[in-house]
């Protein structure tokens, strides 16, 4: 079973055109298949972009897009949206990420966070150019003491007013210096 959720994330514009530091205990680099495997305690940035992981492998195609697959227990993803002060956060034991089409996928005891809404699942996709999410469960596979069948669980929390709209809601009263006109 598939659950679509749509979501309001976006990244941040800027982060694609900052350069990708990482940091590791080991790495090799194989510039002929172009292939780069970073291991041992691996922290990727770019930008508001931070990834925490055991590993990570980046492959680049001929065209140039780079596609990663980073493992851990689990692998941390955090993102700045664009225009706000909120972070997306991504957990998984697996993430793969595609350049080319911009999705992100998180695999086995996934779970995406965005302020206090959360969605939890066995597989989670995000395709940051439609801006939507795909979330499987994953059966007796994924059942734990709290979830024995392994579904999707979600926590949406209600929107909060703005202080404006809030303020505009307050019962209308007459000033007295303005109730009689014509006094």
């Amino acid at each position: 079973m598939i659950l679509g959720v749509q979501a309001v994330a976006q990244a941040e514009l800027g982060d694609s055109d900052k350069p990708v530091n990482l940091e590791a205990d080991r790495v090799n680099i194989d510039d002929a298949r172009q292939v780069s495997v970073f291991e041992g305690n691996v922290k990727m940035t770019q930008g508001t972009l931070a990834i925490q992981a055991d590993k990570i492998v980046i492959r680049q195609d001929d065209s140039g897009f780079q596609h990663g697959i980073a493992y851990g227990a689990p692998v941390i993803f955090k993102q700045k949206r664009e225009g706000t002060n909120e972070f997306i956060e991504g957990y998984g034991e697996r993430v793969e990420y595609d350049g080319k089409s911009n999705k992100i996928e998180f695999f086995t005891k996934a779970r995406v966070k965005r302020g206090d809404d959360e969605v939890r699942g066995n597989y989670i996709s995000y395709d940051a150019v439609a801006e939507s999410y795909q979330v499987r469960g994953g059966g007796k596979e994924a059942a734990t003491a709290n979830n024995p069948q392994g579904r999707v669980r979600a926590v949406i929390q209600p929107k909060k007013q703005p202080a404006e709209s809030a303020a505009s809601s307050l019962p209308l009263k007459p000033a007295k210096s303005i109730a009689n006109p014509r006094e």
